[in-house]
């Protein structure tokens, strides 16, 4: 049945919309083809649009999703979250949170904001690079703030470091170090030495930290290949670890863990990272959401980057 509104019928509204959204003809042609002036064309359009007649439907892997992405920064205090759009029935964890990460990064870098920035590790970040366009940024300096591993080089500090400068045209400057000491090595003497002294003077003057969050099963690749001789994820669980950021593992309010390997982890501390005036996380999954909410309690990022699958599953927690 026909409905009609304050002013015009239904069916006269439909049609307008019809040649005007899909039709693609100006609102002109629209009025010379029905006969009305343009006018009454462009008044249908706004009763259309107040009625519901027509809705606009935005199709990117970047549309906002403003409900999760207010209630994001609302209960875990952030500046700034952004949600990515998902699969829910085949969720990639590292794609949609990569493209968002890239997208955020090049509006960042476009804008001249940062000359210096530290960078951590993982898949996500990976996959992030990959999105990146090719620029030339002469004065921009990658910073690596945590050491590395033998093994996984494309993603690990010293692969994902090289590789974003490459991608930006930019310098780099690796940690080169292993991620944990071994038992029994004095943190403060094996850091005295000048090369990591000077690399520890870089971390002090960046102006973007890119941070990553890992969990505490073997899903995650420091748990799986860069733990200290002896030390088990099961330890970590035990000591109340829900998951690490640059190598420092925290629990569910934020705060380190009172275990050895607290001491042993070379990278930037977590106090240290405080001080870096632009700090964006970007972590995603069933499996990260403890880590994700403890690392946003703890104050360690400003802008959260997530996907809607994973900030429904955070907000779910947080109850």
């Amino acid at each position: 049945m026909n409905t009609t509104t304050a002013e015009e019928p239904e069916s006269f509204l439909a049609e307008v919309c019809w040649h005007y959204y899909v039709n693609e003809m100006t609102q002109q042609d629209v009025a010379r083809l029905m006969g009305v002036t343009r006018l009454r064309v462009n008044r249908a359009l706004q009763l259309a649009r107040a009625a519901g007649v027509v809705r606009i439907e935005i199709d990117s892997p970047f549309v906002a999703r403003l409900e999760l992405q207010a209630e994001l920064c609302r209960r875990l205090g952030l500046s700034e979250a952004i949600c990515a759009p998902a699969d829910p029935d085949d969720h990639d964890y590292h794609g949609p949170v990569g493209a968002a990460l890239a997208f955020w990064l090049e509006k960042y870098l476009r804008e001249g904001h940062s000359r210096s920035i530290g960078l951590s590790w993982g898949q996500t970040l990976k996959t992030a690079i990959q999105r990146l366009p090719r620029l030339t940024l002469e004065n921009l300096e990658i910073v690596s703030m945590i050491g590395g591993t033998s093994q996984g080089a494309s993603f690990n500090a010293f692969g994902v470091a090289s590789a974003m400068a490459d991608r930006l045209g930019a310098s780099y400057s690796l940690f080169s170090a292993p991620i944990y000491l071994s038992p029994g090595t004095d943190r403060a003497i094996f850091l005295a030495e000048g090369a990591f002294q000077a690399h520890l003077a870089r971390l002090q003057k960046l102006d973007l930290a890119v941070l990553v969050a890992g969990d505490v099963t073997e899903r995650s690749f420091l748990v799986s290949m860069g733990l200290p001789s002896g030390v088990k994820p099961q330890d970590l669980i035990d000591a109340g670890a829900v998951g690490d950021v640059l190598g420092h593992f925290l629990k569910h309010d934020g705060t380190e863990v009172d275990h050895p390997i607290s001491r042993s982890a070379i990278g930037m501390d977590l106090e240290s990272l405080m001080n870096v005036p632009n700090r964006v996380l970007a972590a995603a999954g069933a499996h990260k959401v403890d880590i994700i909410i403890a690392a946003c309690r703890r104050g360690l990022a400003q802008t959260l980057i997530t996907d809607d699958v994973t900030a429904r599953l955070v907000l779910e927690r947080l109850g």
